[in-house]
């Protein structure tokens, strides 16, 4: 008997997520790679447009259809706070003291309500039905962005699961499970 409530989970023809690949109810796969940002605007003017120009026939390279993507992932700095709290109980001198206190104080004004601390990741992403040609363009996405400076490696589970959290849900996590 239907409850008349709709989750998102019934109108989304996802499978399974597994082996950073999202399994679709078709028997295709969508995956893709995470790459590691490089800043730009820390080169010189011509190592700048050296990159520009790499990135551009990385792209221009590319003879499938790709979705570029850029979300947010929420950063938890507990670890980090926690380490400088360590360094300041073990501190001697009270002008290093003072520093590590200021480190503190600014960790705790990022993890206050008006600040909402993220890492911006960027992927591209395919849809492909079969797993000899999934491997190759990963292969070649991966081959590609070396080539133009940048590091990669495959999206994993985890990254697929917050890009749909992302998009589904405003980058709230949710857990999916049995209820007990």
């Amino acid at each position: 008997m239907s409850s008349g409530v709709s989750y998102a989970e019934d109108w989304l023809p996802i499978k399974q997520i597994m082996n950073g690949m999202i399994q679709l109810d078709d028997g295709s796969y969508v995956t893709g790679v995470k790459i590691t940002p490089k800043n730009i605007f820390i080169m010189d003017a011509g190592s700048q447009n050296a990159a520009i120009y790499n990135l551009r026939n990385f792209y221009n390279s590319i003879d499938f259809e790709f979705w570029l993507l850029i979300a947010d992932r929420p950063v938890d700095i507990d670890v980090y706070v926690s380490q400088l709290q360590l360094m300041y109980n073990n501190a001697q001198s009270n002008a290093i003291k003072k520093l590590i206190m200021q480190d503190i104080n600014k960790a705790n004004l990022f993890t206050s309500v008006e600040y909402n601390v993220v890492d911006t990741e960027y992927y591209i992403l395919f849809k492909e039905k079969r797993m000899e040609l999934v491997q190759k363009k990963l292969h070649n996405l991966i081959s590609g962005l070396a080539t133009a400076g940048l590091q990669s490696q495959q999206a994993s589970n985890s990254d697929l699961r917050m890009l749909l959290d992302n998009f589904l849900n405003g980058g709230e996590q949710t857990n999916f499970g049995a209820v007990m």
